[in-house]
This record gives C-alpha cells, structure tokens and sequence, in this order.
C-alpha cells in the first residue's frame, strides 16, 4: 500500500475508532474528523496510535483530499460535509465495509427492526459453546474493524442496522439473517418505509448460491419486500403460524428445525428466552446453528442457559413486591409492544424521550388490556398525552431518571410491574439508551 493514500473516518465513536486502526495497520494515513466533542477513552486510543484528529469541527480541505471516506452510521446523508465529499465523488463507506476487505472470517449478519442484539448475542453464545473461534460486533461489543486488525476469528456474528447497510457495497453476508421490518428511523427514510425496507434487504446483497437468507415468514413487511426482488442465497424462513419445510417452526409448544438433512427440537418451555418475540428470536439463532451443523445437545444447553442482555427487559428489583424492569433498549414503539405483550401483571409504564414521528396506535389495545398509568420520561411529552389521554386515567410528566422512578412506585400497587420501557431514543435527557437504563437502575436501589 502506498503511504500517500489518504482515508478519512467521519465520526470518532466505537466504529470510527476502530476503523482508523485497521487503516493504519494496513499503511493508509489516517485523518479522523468528528462535528462533535471526542470522549476521552477513544481520544486517548488515538493519541497512543498516533493517529491525527480533530474535534468540533470538519476541516474540509483536509477532508476532501481523502481516497475514501469512512462514515460513522451516526451520520445522515443530508450533513453539508457528506453533500460535499459526493460532489467530489469521493466514495463513502462504512466501518463495516471496510473491515470486511481484511478477513477471510465467515460472516454471519444479523438485522432487522427488533430482536438484532437479542439475537446476535444468543447466535454468538450458541456458537462459542460449541467450541468455534467466533467474535461478536457491529453495533455491539468492540468495533468489527478493530477486532479485525487484533484478532484472527474464524467467524464473525455481526448486528448490522440499516445505517450501516446504507454504506455497503461489496461486502458479503455468508448466513444472512433478517428478523422483521417495522416503522423505525423513517426520519432518515424520507419517511417512507419501502425505502426503509430496501435498506434491510441490502443485507443479502452480493450472497451466491451457496449462502443463506434466513427470515420471518410472519413478517407481512418483510414478505412484501421480497415480492420481486431475487435472492441467489438459499432461503430458510421461520414462522410459529404454519409448517415451514426447510427452515424453523412450532409444533405443539415444540421448535422445529429442518435444513437438510439437519433435524433440532426444543420446547418453548425450556427456552432461556421467555415471549413470543423470543421464540422468533430464538428460532433465528437456532437455525444458524444448524447451517453450521452444530450438535443438538450442545444447542439444547446454550438456547436454555442464555443471560439476558442488559437494558433489554431486565428485571432490577422486586420492593413492596412491585417488580422493576429495565427495557431502555426499547427505541421504537416496536420494542414496547413486544415488552407490554410478555407483561403478565397490571403495569406503570414509564415512556418518553426523542420521538422519531412515532405512531403510538399500535400500542393502544396492549394499553388498555395492561397499564394503570403512565410516566413520561422526557422533554416534552405532548404526543404521548394525546396518544394516551382516552385510554390510561393517570399520564405524569417527569424529568429525570429517579424522579420517574419515585412516582411510578407511588403509582404501582403490590403485584403490579414498573416498566421502563420508553419507545423513544433518550438524548434529550441522557447520553444513551445504557445511561438511561443505568440511571433509573441506580434510582429504583435508592427507593
């Protein structure tokens, strides 16, 4: 590689971070450039690599002269500086992309709407149980570009979102898992979810004849979405609504895998992973399992003894037998409808945050078969009250994460649940969904 090749990485995040390692590595200079502030941690990274960056601020003459252009998933294509670097015709990528030239790993990539950390995690525990020298990233965990340039894996699970499919190209997914389509981010979309959609379905580009698309034959989006689009892969759908030939379904209270020759059978009850959304869930890692034609017993174990991930319905405590939940992770009203529909108890409902155009109506039945009341979480709250005001006789306002906590146990009765679960992004009062989840975490310990 000449050392005059010049890459540019947009965003100093996990992804950005670690993309400019494995530049370096493989002999490019490197010029990080970030719009925002650098946390300390990823700042401190590239001054031991010695790597150039800058803070606040897009320095464009330094920018443009760049081969390419690495982009953090964060950032939207309407930035000035991405309008810029395309009118130069400067190719923009994503960190994934880029990693993806460096391995030879097998990749196993994992999207989807709901259920992608759930099941990239569940996917790599059942992997690593089984004895095989797999890594875990994308969205989680330590950057994939990172991982590539300091560890030699011979597969990889990835959790991709549709950001991240937005910026790839060439790079191909050998078992290639997409779990459903709902409204999510349309924001980004033009507000349009066939563009959404399109986004998604980017994960089976480039597959060939001896790769694997894996999907919810129940998912009415994503079924539209394969009307007159082909697909080289073999397809191996899941559904717990009718017998699937080759590929997962329920029978009986019983998964079934059939792909090949390869035969697996679990029941529901045994599953680590308790909801319907979880047997989806569950039924996807399943089957990537038998591609790699894993062993039964060994699966058996892994899909039974899985630790739920954190901020992903996360039971905290349990005080004046009021339980508390964490769900932070739910971003989407998506994400809150499948927590509310594996509730068992009356529920106070913490919502609230950054709504993305949301549609609360999708929620109204499970609100009004579940939740006593609600707590907003959020800087303002008026789209909830609206959504809410005819169905749930108590909406409070509430700013801060020990506040929300405070009220929703005075709300809360012995027997009922606390539910964070907010159907929102959360920076308009929090770094991030984790600092959300660990803040009102640290709040219900102090009631």
């Amino acid at each position: 590689m000449e050392s005059n090749k010049k890459i540019v990485v947009l965003g100093a995040g996990e992804s950005g971070v670690g993309a400019a390692y494995l530049a370096q590595q493989q002999g490019y200079e490197v010029f990080v450039s970030d719009f925002g502030g650098i946390t300390d941690n990823y700042k401190e990274q590239l001054q031991g690599w010695n790597i150039r960056f800058e803070e606040n601020q897009h320095t464009e003459a330094e920018i443009l002269k760049a081969v390419e252009v690495i982009k953090s998933p964060g950032i939207p294509d309407k930035a000035p500086i991405i309008k810029k670097i395309k009118e130069k015709a400067i190719p923009i990528i994503s960190e994934i992309e880029f990693a993806g030239r460096y391995t030879n790993a097998k990749i196993i990539g994992i999207t989807g709407s709901n259920g992608k950390t759930t099941t990239s995690s569940l996917t790599y525990h059942i992997l690593k149980n089984a004895g095989l020298n797999v890594g875990l990233a994308g969205n989680i965990g330590k950057s994939f570009a990172y991982q590539v340039a300091t560890e030699k894996f011979d597969l990889y699970v990835l959790e991709i979102s549709s950001f991240m499919l937005d910026d790839m190209f060439s790079f191909k997914v050998d078992i290639a898992v997409l779990l459903n389509i709902t409204p999510d981010h349309l924001d980004r979309y033009d507000y349009k979810l066939e563009n959404y959609a399109a986004s998604k379905f980017r994960i089976s580009q480039n597959q060939t004849a001896g790769d694997y698309f894996i999907y919810c034959a129940d998912d009415p989006e994503t079924i539209k979405g394969m009307v007159g689009r082909s697909f080289a892969a073999q397809q191996l759908p899941f559904s717990i609504e009718k017998k699937i030939e080759q590929g997962a379904y329920l029978e009986q209270d019983n998964i079934v895998i059939n792909i090949h020759q390869q035969h697996f059978q679990m029941s529901i009850h045994e599953l680590a992973l308790q909801g319907k959304h979880n047997i989806y869930n569950s039924m996807a890692s399943g089957i990537v399992a038998k591609v790699l034609e894993l062993r039964n017993p060994s699966m058996r174990e892994s899909m039974g003894n899985f630790k739920s991930i954190e901020h992903r319905l996360e039971s905290v405590a349990v005080i004046s037998g009021i339980s508390f939940i964490n769900d932070s992770k739910a971003t989407n009203v998506n994400s809150t409808w499948y927590a509310l529909e594996s509730m068992t108890s009356d529920v106070v409902l913490i919502l609230g945050g950054v709504d993305k155009g949301n549609d609360y109506g999708m929620l109204k039945d499970l609100v009004r078969q579940k939740v006593k009341a609600i707590v907003c979480l959020g800087k303002d709250n008026r789209r909830i009250h609206d959504a809410f005001e005819d169905v749930v006789e108590i909406i409070v306002n509430t700013y801060s994460a020990q506040e929300a906590a405070t009220v929703s146990y005075h709300l809360a009765t012995k027997g009922d649940t606390v539910l964070l679960s907010p159907a929102c992004a959360s920076f308009d009062l929090f770094k991030n969904y984790e600092d959300r989840g660990r803040q009102f975490k640290q709040a219900v310990k102090e009631l």
